[in-house]
């Protein structure tokens, strides 16, 4: 179908505008984490000033650990979950993919504080599994469900070839599937990470007096409240907070990108 002149500079006019929506908040934030004020002293001395006073080398690398344990142990679970739901047929396989479904459903608002008193009967709180487990579930919920619509459309001719030449379950998955579910995996290894580095509550609930343990969503929100009321730092704070994701993206956001539209044309 073509498309008109007037027909493209109007999609580029909409898009543009929805563009200047979206990035203005985020200029304001990196406008003023650069700004100066009575707190700070402006340029690149505000981001190190917040560094020091919010102590963010802890937190940070905190969310690192909690985030890459959840992103491998996710990405792992999903692929071998999504693999059997979609190309195996077992008895109880469709009440077991909707019983996992409850894990998106259902929102952590509802269960956190009811799996803080599970975890804390059997001494689980206060400790990196207190965060880690709980995400890990919510993710391979998602993760799951999301691999296995990729699975459901991977060409039956290609699995029974890979059968044909002696291949077992696990060899045809890792071999032939898992390189052609490259940017579905990916783009589930982003929105994982993201989702996890920006968790807040279930830090918040499962470790409430384990300060070493603080993730940096509670570093920067114990930062603003105790130790700085000035916007200017703050700014600083979440840019530092924020980084590690906008670098991520970036670096995948054409595996991202490519996952997202080839499950939006499978669907």
């Amino acid at each position: 179908m073509r498309i008109s002149s007037g027909e493209r500079v109007a999609n580029y006019l909409i898009l543009t505008v929805f563009a200047v929506f979206a990035l203005y908040p985020i200029l304001t934030i990196l406008v003023a984490a650069f700004s100066k004020d009575t707190q700070a002293p402006g340029g690149f001395a505000n981001f190190q000033q917040a560094w020091e006073i919010g102590r963010f080398g802890r937190s940070l690398l905190n969310s690192v650990l909690v985030s890459a344990f959840v992103v491998v142990t996710s990405v792992v679970l999903s692929v071998l979950a999504g693999f059997a739901f979609g190309t195996m047929r077992f008895r109880g396989s469709s009440v077991l993919f909707y019983l996992m479904l409850l894990g998106i459903m259902m929102p952590a608002e509802a269960i956190v504080v009811p799996l803080f008193f599970d975890l804390r009967a059997i001494g689980l709180t206060d400790t990196f599994w207190a965060i880690v487990l709980p995400q890990v579930a919510q993710s391979v919920a998602f993760g799951t469900f999301w691999l296995r619509a990729f699975f459901r459309t991977s060409s039956r001719a290609l699995l029974e070839a890979a059968r044909l030449d002696g291949a077992g379950s696990l060899r045809t998955l890792w071999s032939v599937l898992v390189p052609q579910a490259r940017p579905a995996i990916v783009t589930l290894v982003v929105l994982v990470f993201m989702w996890t580095w920006n968790e807040f509550l279930i830090p918040l609930v499962m470790v409430p007096s384990n300060e070493a343990l603080r993730t940096a969503p509670l570093g920067l929100s114990f930062f603003s409240g105790q130790y700085t009321q000035g916007f200017t730092l703050l700014a600083a704070g979440a840019t530092i907070v924020a980084l590690p994701v906008v670098i991520v993206y970036l670096f995948l956001q054409r595996h991202f990108i490519a996952g997202m539209l080839e499950g939006a044309v499978k669907e």
